[in-house]
């Protein structure tokens, strides 16, 4: 298939808000594509190409000067096979050979052809084909049932692989694939409720009440003595975390997978600032800042799977196997004991509580009410748009943040875009305004008279203390009492909190 298809495809989902057409025109070109077209056409549609980061960034993309073709020319499995070289490069030298990789490349494509792969490379596509879009075409183009496909995508954690599977793989293959030991699944995620009381009505009944940490996500997989750990978007990090490896591989058991949080303590005991995990996290440089694991839920033992069953079971599993690496909690219908356990998590230095369904499978990929997290402060991941230059005594840096909400629909503008919700420099220490005035220049699009125009790609949490309407803001929306609470480089921008979500806070 020639890249120039898969273009115009993109083209057609992003010109329409109805969900329905996306899927149709989606549907419809994966039906063209041959067996080896499909995961790298998935990878290119979800701007994940299949190899990962290639080592090329916004500079290397936008200072190319080549000619581009007049016709197109360019199949998926060219562009496949020059990506495969570019992430192969490294050592002496590979700057150079990416150099004439990306100028083959882009000779080789149509002006429109380099723009989109341009897009795809930077994770800024910006369709509105969200995975869950992709996932119904799947499942129109393949006929099979779409329980069966969002499974295998949940547990495969492969979108491109389940979409091969599901159009060209044999019979009841699809309904096979299943957890093995070694490759991530999808984490299930938890709603918000605005109090302790709220979240036990909701659950009605006995209640798994836990902490919530301000800490990073991880997944552990262990087979025998060789241990893997994977974070909340499965890349795996297990070369940066010994202290991790090292603890699962002395737990009492052979085959398991974990599911918990971890992050760095004081000396006194208390967490350290959730940047610092973060800094220890993506540094391939071992410190002397150790991260501690906790751990609040098994998928996996000994050859078992755990996915459906009762939240209840999983524990007991827990307990056995975990030992004192589990995440502190009780088991209560009682509101007055799980907010004891809320302020004992605060007391502690830590986020809150989840309220968990003793009754409910383990929902891979999926956000529902079985899991409940309740915050004090209503905190919310939101993308840096752009950048104001600051004032007084942060003349020089970079200080005001221009703060959007992802709006997958296009309710308020072209779906799969960011909507701006707020300002705020609050919250800022002298660290992090050095490392904005370094890092925002380096995905600067364009410069006004006050700010720095940025790639929508930088996921920051901010605290407020609610929303209110607003005629100033196309969302019809506008924070209350921003402040930052820190950036989250483990999560990706489409992970971001939606406009929909900060406008259901003005009922």
């Amino acid at each position: 298939m020639l890249l120039h298809e898969v273009v115009i495809t993109t083209d057609v989902v992003a010109s329409t808000t109805s969900r329905l057409a996306k899927v149709d025109a989606l549907a419809a070109l994966l039906r063209l594509l041959e067996t080896d077209e499909i995961a790298p056409a998935i990878g290119f549609l979800t701007a994940k190409p299949r190899q990962g980061r290639i080592g090329v960034g916004w500079r290397g993309l936008t200072s190319l000067e080549v000619d581009h073709a007049v016709e197109p020319t360019l199949t998926v499995l060219e562009v496949d096979a020059a990506l495969e070289r570019l992430a192969a490069a490294s050592g002496t030298g590979s700057a150079g050979t990416r150099r004439t990789e990306l100028d083959a490349l882009a000779g080789t494509a149509t002006a429109a052809e380099w723009d989109f792969l341009a897009r795809v490379l930077l994770g800024e596509l910006r369709t509105g084909a969200l995975e869950g879009v992709l996932l119904d075409a799947v499942t129109r183009a393949s006929g099979q049932p779409a329980a069966v496909v969002r499974r295998a995508a949940m547990l495969s954690g492969d979108l491109g692989e389940t979409a091969r599977i599901a159009l060209t793989g044999e019979p009841g293959e699809l309904a096979e694939v299943g957890l093995v030991v070694g490759r991530p699944v999808l984490p299930m995620l938890a709603s918000t409720a605005g109090s302790v009381d709220e979240a036990i009505t909701t659950i009605a009944g006995a209640a798994s009440v836990e902490y919530k940490l301000d800490g990073a996500r991880i997944q552990v997989h262990r087979a025998g003595d060789r241990v893997q750990v994977f974070t909340r978007n499965l890349a795996d990090i297990t070369h940066r975390v010994p202290e991790l490896v090292d603890i699962v591989r002395a737990l009492p058991v052979d085959a398991v997978i974990l599911d918990g949080e971890t992050l760095s303590l004081d000396a006194d005991g208390a967490p350290r600032p959730f940047q610092d995990t973060m800094s220890r996290f993506g540094s391939e440089t071992i410190s002397e800042t150790l991260l501690r694991p906790w751990f609040f839920d098994v998928l996996h033992v000994d050859g078992r799977d755990l996915l459906e069953a009762q939240l209840a079971e999983r524990q007991r599993e827990l307990e056995r196997i975990a030992g004192e690496w589990r995440m502190p909690g009780v088991i209560t219908a009682d509101a007055e004991v799980a907010a004891q356990l809320s302020r004992d998590a605060l007391a502690a230095g830590h986020e809150g509580v989840v309220v968990k369904a003793l009754d409910a499978p383990y929902a891979a990929g999926r956000r529902g009410k079985n899991w409940i997290k309740i915050k004090p402060v209503l905190t919310y991941d939101l993308v840096v748009l752009a950048v104001e230059w600051g004032s007084g005594r942060r003349t020089g840096q970079l200080s005001n943040l221009h703060l959007g909400a992802l709006d997958p629909s296009g309710e308020f503008g072209p779906p799969g875009e960011f909507v701006m919700v707020g300002k705020t420099f609050k919250g800022l220490t002298d660290e992090l305004l050095r490392w904005q005035t370094a890092h925002f220049p380096t995905i600067e699009t364009h410069r006004s008279a006050h700010a720095v125009h940025v790639r929508p790609v930088t996921v920051v949490e901010i605290a407020i203390d609610g929303v209110q309407r607003s005629t100033r803001y196309p969302g019809g929306v506008a924070l209350r009492f921003a402040r930052v609470k820190g950036y989250r480089p483990d999560k990706n921008p489409d992970e971001a909190d939606t406009i929909q979500t900060l406008r259901e806070l003005l009922r």
